[in-house]
């Protein structure tokens, strides 16, 4: 019997009714599971100085310990979420979670750097399987509608808390010891695990149809893994290096062998149609400036608070404390705000205020103002992740066939990290070419590569506000996407 039918009876119609308190038992393992892939994403920041001074390790090294998780990561979540689609998603993410929990330990107990940056890489890998197989369980499990909106609306709530308390928890964890930012994951992932065998549902699933896509796994695996590798290594090597060119150039080449095997092949790792899809394509577009617009500029933020005010790594994690509260309290409520307004009109709204945030940082100087200038620009980038990253996540899966959802999920995820990554490498090299004269400058122009990356998005954002489509409409595009 079919997954989605022997759950039929517990999930919720649209008048209200109540989930079945197994249902809510698998909602929370997988909601504590994405929590704890977006907080390895954030939490290890404020744990970097000290790491740096215990293992002895270069900053050219230092940054691959953030690298390393993204590497793994991005690399890897279209093939993650394929082959979760084809090899069953609990059977993918319970092993992957074995994984991460292995990695987790490994890299708390490590005295090497090269050993952290390799646990640290493996941990990214694990996550690129655990993020796609758990968000596509939740699209499968739970019908479209308000039942599946609600569902992701405290699932993508976990995973924006996670990223947006990352900090905080990593200050309280570092004042103990940062190898505390590494174990404290493996009871968590412990207990996640033994509650996933459990509770997710052990009947056989409903799979994509097909064998392996080889060749289009091999070239957008690579391709992803190199570009990532190019825009973490530019601001040390240099964007005009041989090297950043020829890695860039290699990337683009295996992508367009992607593309056209993609077109040939009978059952593709991507089916390309799914990017004829207005909304889906400009949910992965806002992931990527949300995703990583914020990612730059909290990399821009660390510098400032620590390194040119002086801050604590507790003060520090304290600044971002606001952002965190208000993902984490409101985000579960976007659900019933998609479902009554859309996901377009949140989106809006969300871009907006991420525009606006970065904006009140334009103002920092020598001693900035809790009242006037870090709460208030904290409180407008919390009300962007909790109104946008839910809405994004809906946006990006509605409408997809649950053979799909997979592939759906993995190139949601994939558009954040690949956005992360690039979007850092740029602000780095901003901040590093402007700060020698005047370290306020630099941390100015950082921070307006995030801010108009806003903008940008604002303006994508507005493109989907357009009337709503005819039935007839919609079924062609249906039927297109079929093709």
């Amino acid at each position: 019997m079919r997954l989605h039918v022997l759950l039929a009876d517990m999930i919720p119609s649209s008048n209200g009714g109540r989930w079945d308190a197994r249902l809510w038992a698998a909602l929370t393992v997988l909601c504590a599971v994405v929590f704890l892939d977006a907080l390895d994403v954030s939490m290890v920041g404020v744990a970097l100085p000290s790491i740096q001074a215990d293992l002895g390790l270069s900053t050219s090294s230092l940054q691959w310990v953030v690298s390393g998780y993204v590497l793994g990561y991005g690399g890897l979540l279209l093939l993650g979420g394929r082959t979760a689609d084809l090899l069953g998603r609990r059977r993918v993410f319970l092993v992957a979670l074995a994984v991460f929990a292995v990695a987790s330990l490994l890299g708390g107990l490590v005295s090497d750097g090269t050993l952290l940056i390799a646990a640290r890489f493996i941990k990214g890998i694990s996550a690129a399987f655990t993020a796609p197989a758990a968000l596509s369980i939740i699209t499968t499990t739970f019908a479209e509608g308000p039942a599946r909106n609600r569902a992701l609306s405290i699932f993508t709530a976990s995973g924006a808390s996670g990223f947006s308390l990352g900090l905080v928890i990593s200050g309280f964890l570092t004042e103990l010891g940062w190898r505390w930012t590494f174990l404290m994951p493996v009871p968590v992932a412990i207990i996640a695990l033994v509650a996933a065998l459990r509770f997710l549902p052990k009947h056989r699933e409903e799979r994509a149809e097909g064998g392996y896509d080889l060749i289009g796994a091999t070239t957008i695996t690579a391709s992803m893994l190199l570009l990532v590798f190019a825009v973490v290594e530019a601001p040390e090597v240099g964007w005009g290096s041989v090297r950043t060119i020829v890695t860039l150039a290699a990337a683009v080449a295996l992508l367009v062998v992607f593309v056209l095997a993609e077109q040939r092949v009978r059952h593709p790792l991507v089916r390309l149609g799914i990017l004829r899809s207005g909304p889906i394509v400009r949910a992965n577009l806002g992931l990527v400036i949300l995703f990583g617009s914020y990612v730059g500029f909290q990399f821009v933020a660390m510098q400032y608070f620590q390194n040119f005010l002086h801050w604590s790594a507790l003060e520090t994690a304290l600044a971002f404390l606001p952002a965190g509260l208000l993902v984490a309290v409101t985000s579960t409520k976007m659900g019933s705000l998609a479902d009554r307004f859309g996901t377009a009109r949140l989106i809006v709204i969300g871009s907006a205020a991420l525009a606006a945030g970065y904006a009140f940082f334009l103002r920092v100087d020598g001693a900035p103002s809790l009242a006037a200038l870090i709460i208030p620009g904290m409180v407008l980038l919390g009300i962007a992740f909790a109104l946008s990253f839910p809405s994004l996540n809906i946006q990006a899966t509605n409408g997809v066939a649950d053979d799909e959802q997979g592939l759906a999920s993995g190139l949601l995820n994939t558009s954040g990290q690949v956005g992360g990554a690039v979007v850092l490498a740029i602000v780095t090299a901003v901040l590093t070419s402007n700060t020698s004269a005047d370290p306020i400058d630099g941390f100015r122009a950082a921070i307006a590569v995030s801010g108009i990356l806003g903008l940008v998005g604002l303006v994508i954002a507005l493109t989907g506000l357009r009337r709503p489509r005819t039935a007839a409409a919609v079924e062609d595009e249906r039927v297109l996407e079929t093709v």
